[in-house]
């Protein structure tokens, strides 16, 4: 039985989403900004999957470190105790040729008479997942996977790490211990972003390649649902409370509001070509990154009030706006720009950019130490 894992990173990852929010009602405001304090100082650093992993200082917004990878770095995560980096990889030989671009067109273009997923002639290729010290950089293991990895989540107590295999339909489950695959859970077709619920029992996963989320008992290691939601489903999310799933149609352009008691889908339109999400952690508000098409980028991030299911800001970042990470203290969200390497720091409160930093070529995913 895999333990519990919050949500991640654009896909990423929500490593820090273990600790508690200190917060409550009944707390002064002033213990509230003590604590809000604290957790600004949790974040140190962010780190996108880009021509390899860049790691940039949170408080300083300069880049401070990269590790060198051979293949095409699509998706990253951080290790509950922040001492590891899982980076989805697909060999230079195979995809990383044939599509020299940009990690995202492995997952953006979309044609409704083409196959959606990641996967082309070369689908016997195999994925690594790689594992990285965060401290120094070190290669910790290479995990052969399934073909087209996509998404990497680790498990909150940081014994498993799952991946998503584009090009294989299938989960991979690894042991973080041995760093060995030991468990590899069959999916819809081309699956992509997923996320874990907070109780742990259950992974939510996108299939790209038709209109569902696969729903997997971590239990039994089994798919014992599928639910349609809409075109291509590129990424997932759940609140807290295990309630409500919140999905990206990149064929619809519009995010997908699921009631897990019925089934029952709600559509909010959002920008252009959206692709990850991420879900603040009191459940108020999504964050929807809005990509587009290296033809036709979008340069918007989609804030929907999960109240009222209305978006209630659209906020300009870079071109091909892609991985979303938001601090645990709500106050930050981090997105990855993938036709302008760079990453936009959006202060939630004011719905502004207050920085925009330079890291790889077409970064992707993003994650938070």
């Amino acid at each position: 039985m895999l333990a519990a894992c919050g949500q991640e990173d654009s896909t990423s990852s929500q490593n820090s989403s273990q600790q508690e929010i200190v917060s409550t009602s009944q707390e002064s405001s002033e213990s509230q900004s003590s604590s809000k304090e604290e957790k600004k100082e949790q974040t140190e650093a962010y780190y996108t999957s880009d021509t390899g992993v860049t790691k940039v200082d949170a408080q300083t917004h300069e880049v401070v470190d990269t590790i060198a990878i051979d293949g095409s770095a699509h998706n990253v995560q951080i290790s509950p105790d922040e001492k590891v980096i899982g980076v989805t990889i697909v060999p230079s030989k195979g995809h990383a040729e044939d599509s020299s671009d940009s990690n995202e067109s492995m997952e953006m273009e979309h044609d409704e008479d083409s196959d959606t997923s990641m996967s082309n002639e070369s689908d016997d290729e195999k994925g690594i997942a790689a594992f990285y010290d965060t401290e120094t950089g070190e290669k910790l293991a290479e995990v052969e996977v399934g073909s087209y990895p996509a998404h990497i989540v680790f498990t909150n107590d940081g014994n498993y790490a799952a991946v998503s295999n584009n090009g294989e339909n299938t989960v991979s489950v690894i042991d973080v211990s041995t760093y060995e695959v030991v468990e590899t859970i069959p999916t819809g077709e081309g699956p992509h972003g997923f996320r874990i619920a907070e109780d742990g029992k259950t992974a939510y996963v996108a299939n790209m390649g038709e209109d569902t989320v696969s729903v997997l008992d971590l239990e039994s290691m089994e798919e014992i649902n599928r639910i349609t939601v809409g075109s291509t489903p590129a990424t997932t999310g759940i609140t807290s409370d295990g309630q409500t799933l919140l999905v990206t149609l990149n064929g619809e352009n519009a995010l997908a509001i699921v009631d897990l008691t019925t089934n029952k889908v709600e559509k909010v339109a959002v920008g252009n070509g959206p692709i990850q999400l991420f879900v603040q952690h009191d459940d108020q508000y999504v964050f929807v990154a809005n990509e587009g098409t290296e033809e036709n980028p979008s340069n918007t991030v989609s804030k929907v009030d999960l109240n009222s299911n209305e978006v209630v800001e659209t906020i300009e970042v870079g071109n091909g706006a892609h991985g979303v990470v938001i601090s645990e203290d709500d106050q930050y969200t981090f997105v990855t720009n993938a036709f302008d390497d760079t990453v936009s720091v959006i202060e939630n409160e004011t719905s502004e950019v207050i920085a925009t930093v330079e890291v790889g070529e077409t970064p992707n995913g993003i994650t938070l130490k």
